[in-house]
């Protein structure tokens, strides 16, 4: 299926938003089975395996929530002072950002990283990026599932909100899958994505409203933060999982919009780029 003796550069590589899809759902058995690879090759000879995808995030929970709550006296409502209520509220922005975090650093190493599959086999690279989102959704899921447990735990049921979660998270997620098919494209022409993408995570976690509300922010740079592209997500999501409320349709009409042109832009930057792999690996 994979070892076709075609050259990459006499083929042709449709970059509608038809071959957007079907590619994906063409190779799905491929997908599958590579993501599957991910999840478990990450964990390969450690001595707890998958548990540590569960004890990794509330870990990070535990350290963020002691230093922002106690060492910095964070809180999310000055009239509560609940420890649980900003535990919650911060885990809910980390999943977002985490989501996001390990794509788009992971992103621009991922044909560099497999020059095997660009000169020697004819392998569909668009998956790539998509096996890495599907490794990342499955730690987001582990991570959600953490959160709801806790919700239940020590607050109630869940606010029926909660089912509003995927029209938020989809249209995220086809604006990663756009961002990193681009970056997976500029990786191999460009080797100084990679450090460039390691230093603007650590500037988005700290600039979005991971640790902090909006409204913290002065009103006249508040606007300022919204051109952070996790901003909204990352306050739609609170707003559905903890605060019980339902989503800004408006809002998530444009994510839709805007994440349906990213992932097909980055797609089709992608497959015109793709046939000088080669020369470049």
């Amino acid at each position: 299926m994979l070892l076709s003796k075609e050259s990459p550069r006499m083929r042709t590589y449709p970059a509608t938003p038809v071959e957007m899809i079907a590619g994906l759902w063409r190779h799905k058995e491929l997908i599958y089975v590579s993501a599957k690879r991910e999840v478990l090759g990450r964990y390969r000879g450690s001595l707890l395996g998958l548990l540590w995808s569960f004890f990794n995030p509330l870990f990070m929970l535990a350290v963020y929530t002691f230093v922002f709550s106690e060492v910095f006296k964070a809180r999310w409502n000055a009239a509560n002072d609940s420890k649980v209520e900003f535990a919650l509220v911060l885990f809910a922005g980390l999943l977002v950002f985490n989501l996001f975090a390990e794509c788009f650093n992971r992103a621009p190493g991922l044909v560099l990283g497999n020059p095997n599959y660009v000169k020697k086999v004819v392998f569909p690279l668009e998956i790539l990026p998509f096996v890495v989102l599907l490794s990342a959704l499955y730690h987001a899921a582990i991570s959600l599932g953490v959160w709801l447990a806790a919700y239940v735990l020590l607050i109630g049921m869940p606010h029926a909100t909660v089912f509003y979660l995927p029209l938020i998270v989809i249209p995220f997620l086809m604006f990663v899958m756009g961002l990193s098919w681009a970056l997976a494209s500029l990786g191999v022409f460009l080797r100084d994505v990679s450090q460039i993408t390691s230093v603007l995570t650590s500037v988005l976690l700290f600039l979005s409203p991971i640790f902090f509300p909006v409204t913290a922010i002065p009103e006249g740079y508040r606007h300022l933060l919204y051109f952070n592209p996790l901003t909204g997500v990352i306050e739609q999501v609170r707003a559905v999982l903890y605060w019980g409320a339902a989503p800004d349709f408006q809002l998530v009409t444009i994510y839709w919009i805007v994440g349906i042109c990213i992932a097909w832009i980055g797609f089709a930057w992608f497959q015109k780029t793709r046939k000088g792999f080669a020369d470049v690996l």
